[in-house]
């Protein structure tokens, strides 16, 4: 795992990958840290925003809309959720 991610628990990481796998209608192994959501999985705009919903939802964590351009695969996710989470906990 990236050490960007370091925050995240085991739990959240998986809860983060179901995320993206149910919303883009995957198969678990079509899924790799750094497979573009875009590119490798023809995902739009609209797809971007209901994983950014469904994570700040399922782990109750708030994400500006700005950091979706960062979002643009496993890895990305990981790592603004782990800031997010991180700046959560120092407020």
């Amino acid at each position: 795992m990236p050490r960007t991610a370091s925050a995240l628990t085991t739990e959240q990481d998986e809860i983060l990958r179901a995320i993206v796998i149910d919303v883009l209608e995957l198969e678990p192994e079509e899924l790799t840290d750094t497979s573009s959501f875009v590119d490798d999985h023809d995902a739009d705009s609209l797809l971007a925003i209901e994983i950014l919903a469904r994570i700040e939802k399922d782990l109750g964590v708030a994400i500006p809309q700005d950091d979706l351009t960062q979002m643009t695969n496993l890895d990305g996710v990981r790592s603004v959720v782990s800031r997010c989470l991180k700046e959560a906990a120092d407020v």
